[in-house]
């Protein structure tokens, strides 16, 4: 019986050395085979030894690059969960009396707007709303509506402020829109049905448009925006005066629109535009802007070559009719300073007129009243000119 003991517990132990040694000999060759042998096989030094040739044959390497995942949120619900709830719609009742037959006509248009404060005070762009002679009502995400009233509208931006008396609301959280550049993800929010409903379109920064002006002109206005963000968005119509914003759900511009030759254009004012026009609407001093009243061009590179400038920066005060009376506004800071057309502005209180700061911009860092000084290049000699806007 001992013997026999003996004998079952030999081969107990040789089973079991056994086992463990094609355990650890078929690990052992998996992860040669699958580590080892690719590194070997693509090694400029090692892959002609004979054997290991062989072994590469009939081996279809897949990807010898390391792989990177890359996670995306495929809901844009998720991606602009916080900033949905501060989107509103607005709803504009107009009345208009008929010149002739002395009777009103009853209007009324949906738009989208953006709770940029806490407090109840609401942004959209100025086309998103009826200026004149409207009362406006304004419908939340949890589907109560209050009355709102007018507080104005930035001429610079072409932004308008609404306000409602409500208290505790989600605002909307501003990005830095000068840290925004073409073919950034981002995302647009509309709300301009019957009802509260918000819709979504999701697109990517294709240009910035530096050279655009909201003046709709041949010309720029020295009275408004110059430089807006362009997407690729689709029906860009129903996102008038609601929020693009990045994946992080920050705001980084408000979808506006002008006329030009009888097309809409779309575009989106920068969030930095929008945060320092809300500044002036919360201290009462949208009417304060600047007024310096010239028209002009922005010169680029390209620009000085084909008129033969000699400089590739700065504003050319400008008219397509070659008058002085178009180029400067009559009775205006300008003429009154004694600027004149073919005037190039090259800059405003030391700071220099390019691309990144246009004329309009930096004369509305300051305020109607404000004493600057302009350096102008006339006749290939600069000048000092004061101007008091």
């Amino acid at each position: 019986m001992s013997k026999k003991s003996d004998a079952i517990k030999s081969v107990a132990k040789i089973s079991a050395v056994l086992f463990i040694i094609f355990s650890v000999g078929g690990i052992g060759g998996v992860y040669f085979d699958q580590q080892v042998l690719p590194f070997i096989r693509t090694n400029k030094y090692l892959s002609g030894i004979n054997f290991l040739k062989h072994s590469a044959e009939n081996v279809t390497v897949i990807n010898k690059t390391e792989q990177v995942t890359i996670k995306e949120d495929d809901s844009i619900n998720e991606v602009a969960s916080q900033a949905s709830n501060a989107v509103v719609n607005i709803i504009s009742l107009g009345s208009q009396k008929d010149v002739i037959t002395k009777l009103a006509t009853n209007t009324d248009q949906s738009g989208t707007g953006i709770i940029v404060t806490s407090d109840g005070l609401i942004a959209t762009y100025r086309s998103a709303i009826i200026e004149k002679n409207a009362t406006y009502k304004v419908l939340l995400f949890n589907g109560a509506n209050y009355d709102a009233k007018l507080l104005g509208i930035d001429e610079f931006s072409d932004l308008a402020f609404l306000k409602i008396d409500v208290s505790n609301l989600t605002a909307i959280s501003f990005g830095d829109s000068s840290k925004v550049y073409p073919g950034k993800k981002l995302v647009a929010i509309g709300n301009s049905f019957g009802e509260y409903q918000n819709r979504y379109a999701s697109g990517l920064l294709s240009n910035l448009a530096k050279t655009y002006n909201l003046a709709g002109k041949t010309v720029s206005s020295s009275e408004k925006l110059e430089g807006v963000f362009e997407s690729d968005f689709n029906n860009q119509k129903g996102y008038i005066g609601g929020p693009v914003i990045g994946y992080s759900g920050d705001l980084v511009g408000i979808s506006g629109a002008i006329v030009v030759d009888g097309q809409n254009q779309y575009f989106q004012i920068p969030s930095n535009i929008a945060q320092k026009a809300l500044s002036l609407a919360l201290s009462g001093e949208l009417e304060k802007r600047p007024f310096l009243g010239v028209y002009y061009v922005s010169i680029t590179k390209e620009y000085a070559i084909a008129h033969n400038l000699n400089r590739d920066r700065g504003a050319l005060i400008f008219s397509p009719s070659g008058k002085q009376g178009l180029a400067i506004i009559s009775l205006s800071p300008a003429e009154k300073a004694g600027l004149r057309i073919n005037d190039i502005v090259l800059a405003v209180n030391d700071q220099n007129i390019n691309l990144d700061n246009p004329l309009s911009n930096l004369i509305n860092q300051y305020k109607k009243g404000d004493k600057i000084e302009l350096l102008v290049e006339r006749d290939s000699k600069e000048i000092k000119i004061s101007v008091e806007l």
